[in-house]
């Protein structure tokens, strides 16, 4: 499976002398859009309803179950990432840590599955989880992460977001009382000039 791993990762990875605005391309994919998330889950509660919100907070809570699980796994086997051990082109400065899951991709996809299971957000859950592909690829062509990284990301993901699901009658009502009383305060002025929900 190693072989496999490695072989995928060179067939991916950039070559020794890549054109400059697949490089810039790739950077923007894997370095900076994954601030998309965070836009997205604050632009679903300041704008949605009490169901919308109620995902935002089932989404924000299957990514950090992801991230958690994903943290658990590196302390138990940390993977090297390519650099580590001097395979293939490396285009972006990251650290030596562990590279299974992918924390990106984890995070991403965390959220994508977290919407997939909402009636009425599936369409946005789909089109994170194909966006998700591209992030996927960025970080492989640029040489920080291997092709079972994000294979990886998409289980731990998966299984956050069902569990998530499974455990929202336990916290997802005292999570969004919680919220709402802090959304009041902090935007009671907004509110009342109709420019955020209520």
């Amino acid at each position: 499976m190693e072989a496999l791993n490695r072989t995928l990762f060179l067939w991916l990875n950039a070559p020794a002398h890549p054109q400059a605005w697949l490089v810039a391309l790739a950077t923007v994919l894997a370095q900076w859009l994954i601030w998309a998330i965070p836009a997205l889950l604050a632009i679903g509660w300041l704008r949605g309803d009490e169901r919308t919100r109620k995902a935002m907070l089932a989404a924000t809570a299957s990514a950090w179950l992801g991230l958690l699980a994903g943290q658990l796994i590196g302390l138990a086997w940390p993977h090297p990432r390519p650099f580590m051990i001097g395979l293939g082109h490396t285009l972006l400065a990251h650290a030596a840590d562990p590279s299974l899951p992918s924390d990106h991709l984890t995070l991403w996809w965390a959220v994508a599955c977290a919407l997939l299971l909402q009636p009425g957000l599936r369409g946005t859950g789909a089109a994170l989880a194909l966006s998700g592909l591209a992030i996927a690829w960025a970080r492989i062509y640029l040489g920080v992460h291997f092709p079972f990284d994000m294979l990886g990301a998409a289980g731990v993901a998966a299984s956050s977001a069902w569990l998530a699901q499974r455990a929202a009658p336990w916290y997802l009502g005292p999570a969004y009382r919680t919220a709402d009383a802090v959304h009041r305060v902090l935007f009671g002025r907004l509110i009342a000039r109709g420019w955020v929900r209520a």
